[in-house]
């Protein structure tokens, strides 16, 4: 009896030890989004406030996310005709810019994607 248990409980661990491995090699860990909500993702990138912010923001796209279905908590708006979807990382400046925009009365989530689009100011 002992080893008929001994038995299964190593077939067990022998199957999810394979399939947990296979799981990871896949790249199923990645987020699934459409191709639509793949290509804002990465075209949002050039709004990013220099080349190194910009090629960083391409890999962190490459690496979190994968083209499968439309992934409905992507948190995606448009503002003057752009759209950003998924947290923005703000450079200094941009942030200043999002904060003197809210205080004259904007919201924060437009605010955010018109300074992250088209605040060019200086340090």
């Amino acid at each position: 009896m002992n080893r008929i248990i001994c038995v299964a409980a190593l077939a067990a661990m022998t199957t999810l030890a394979t399939a947990g491995a296979g799981h990871v090699m896949d790249g199923s860990c990645k987020k699934q989004v459409d191709r639509g909500q793949y290509r804002i993702l990465i075209n949002q990138c050039k709004f990013a406030d220099t080349k190194a912010a910009r090629e960083e923001c391409r890999a962190k796209v490459r690496r979190t996310y994968t083209i499968g279905a439309t992934n409905p908590n992507l948190d995606c708006r448009t503002y003057s005709s752009v759209t950003v979807c998924g947290k923005l990382k703000l450079s200094p400046r941009q942030r200043r810019c999002v904060r003197e925009s809210v205080h004259s009365g904007l919201t924060r989530r437009r605010s955010e994607v018109e300074c992250y689009a088209f605040y060019k100011g200086r340090n």
